[in-house]
């Protein structure tokens, strides 16, 4: 666990104030290459047959790399010097968080919206979810944005956070390759449903644990901004189970019994209509102001956690040590 108690709050600060600027090279760019070459390397050198076992390299070679290397450089950084390794170290964590970027991605649809524009909505909301937008009307276009920001609450903020306070930014790297692994080859079609098992049910063991503590931090989120507590929890209790996967119904369920609308449903996929269970009770339409209620119980789940993190990283190490 990190001694110094400010890394956390700073990591979580440089992402709110900066997001992920251009400037600065990120570490998923580096795994998504690192990702590709393994997967090259395995299909080169395994039969079709051997697949499944193959597939327990991804993570292994990937996620381990990951780790090693970040330990790595801040064990030699600390060498240097304590302080340079813990502000490395916050760098780090930054760039595993996305709350600023997961915030405007969804305000700039809520944008279009505000001014009518449903075909740059449209367009806004095609550059972060993988459904067919060209059809939708503004309830559409606000639960494809709505669901991206209640499910990316796991992935995006409380994980990183989450892993960091477990095991400071090598333990948070390796999340993120964990998460990169899963979005790259975690299909269950032809062409990863051997690769890509055993990254995709690591995925799921990631984030068990975080996506229940995001819940109930959304739930008392929705106290503290007077939306429907009861609402979220029964929509947990009772929906989140019927969301294909084990963990993003927590989130989502929360958020839609939290705002009193209905999530999931019918979306298309190059043109092929799928069904997701619906998570929430339908008390009225959605519209384009539920975008910025969910923006806002996300930053509230982020800050509460940052908050919990820095309490037990000073509780756990017998005080507020800067180093």
């Amino acid at each position: 666990m990190m001694a110094a108690w400010w890394v956390l709050p700073a990591a979580y600060a440089l992402d709110r104030l900066l997001g992920d600027p251009r400037w600065l090279p990120h570490p998923v760019i580096g795994m998504g290459k690192a990702i590709a070459a393994v997967e090259a390397l395995l299909r080169r050198r395994c039969r079709p047959r051997h697949y499944r076992a193959a597939g327990l390299l991804l993570p292994l070679t990937v996620v381990g790399g990951s780790f090693a290397l970040t330990w790595a450089v801040l064990y030699l950084l600390a060498q240097v010097s304590p302080w340079l390794s813990a502000a490395a170290e916050a760098i780090v964590i930054w760039t595993t968080i996305a709350s600023k970027g997961l915030r405007d991605a969804g305000m700039e649809v809520c944008a279009q919206l505000r001014k009518g524009d449903l075909p740059a909505a449209r367009r806004s909301l095609g550059m972060i979810v993988g459904r067919d937008t060209g059809h939708l009307d503004e309830p559409g276009i606000a639960r494809g944005a709505v669901e991206t920001v209640a499910e990316n609450i796991v992935d995006a903020i409380v994980s990183p956070l989450f892993f960091a306070l477990l095991g400071g930014a090598p333990l948070a790297i390796a999340y993120r390759a964990v998460n990169t692994l899963d979005s790259m080859v975690g299909y269950k079609n032809d062409k990863y449903i051997d690769l890509g098992w055993a990254s995709a049910r690591l995925d799921d063991v990631a984030n068990y644990i975080p996506a229940r503590i995001t819940a109930l931090l959304l739930f008392l989120g929705a106290w503290m901004m007077r939306l429907d507590v009861k609402g979220a929890v029964r929509a947990v209790r009772c929906d989140a189970p019927k969301h294909p996967s084990p963990n993003s119904g927590y989130p989502e369920a929360s958020v839609a019994g939290a705002l009193g609308i209905q999530l999931g449903g019918e979306n298309s996929y190059h043109g092929v209509v799928s069904f997701r269970a619906h998570m929430g009770e339908k008390t009225r339409e959605l519209n384009g102001e539920d975008i910025p209620r969910a923006v806002g119980l996300m930053f509230f789940a982020a800050n509460a956690a940052v908050l919990l993190g820095t309490l037990i990283t000073v509780w756990v190490n017998g005080g507020w040590h800067w180093i």
